[in-house]
């Protein structure tokens, strides 16, 4: 018998012995970017962030592109469109925005050189600018009410309350990652892996800067 044991024993201490293997709460899965010890799997390159944001900012243009097409049918079919002078304010709104996206710009390149006290100067600026376009907005809407055009008073005035405020909800999403973003200013200054999210954030403002651009034009048109 104690032959047969040694073999036994010899055998047994030939087999190699696996690490990591376990529950997968400790690590050492064969999971993609891991490699063991408990790593967590890599970041998603920049281009993907980016992909996303051109994707998600697709249906933002289908529901515009729906107001434009029903405004564009109501104003041609109906009797009662009746266009009225627009707030003189806008034109300084959209001053306000547009000076924003080249905050914005100047604030993403201070944070590429590395000028971290000048990409948050530049940041607080374009919130800024952004709220102040928001609280303009705000203003446009008392003047008309004053001039007694309300949502319900003919289609025109409808759609315009109705385009501004769906612009104006959109928005204050951009703002609100602008905000986050100051929130996070030092993270994103010492640790490069950190700025998509403000590459992510620019592609968003400028298109509602455009976007807004567009939205203006048509108001004119239809006034």
């Amino acid at each position: 018998m104690a032959p047969a044991l040694l073999k036994s024993t010899t055998a047994s201490a030939a087999i190699p012995t696996v690490h990591g293997g376990g529950n997968g709460f400790h690590g050492g899965g064969s999971f993609p970017g891991g490699g063991g010890g408990g790593e967590f799997p890599r970041r998603l390159p920049a281009h993907t962030y980016r992909l996303g944001m051109w994707l998600g900012l697709i249906p933002i243009v289908m529901l515009f592109v729906a107001f434009t097409s029903a405004g564009v049918v109501r104003s041609g079919l109906s009797t009662d469109w009746a266009g009225f002078t627009l707030p003189r304010v806008l034109w300084l709104n959209t001053m306000l925005l547009l000076a924003s996206s080249a905050t914005l710009e100047l604030s993403r390149r201070s944070l590429t050189a590395g000028l971290g006290r000048m990409f948050a100067g530049w940041l607080y600026t374009t919130a800024a600018l952004g709220l102040a376009f928001v609280g303009g907005q705000l203003m446009a809407w008392r003047e008309l009410i004053a001039r007694g055009v309300y949502l319900a008073t003919n289609p025109s005035s409808s759609f315009f309350y109705l385009l501004t405020a769906a612009h104006g909800v959109h928005l204050l999403g951009g703002i609100a990652a602008l905000l986050y973003m100051l929130f996070r200013a030092r993270v994103m200054v010492a640790e490069p892996a950190r700025r998509t999210a403000l590459e992510v954030t620019a592609i968003y403002r400028h298109f509602m800067d455009g976007l807004w651009i567009y939205i203006f034009l048509l108001l004119v048109r239809w006034s």
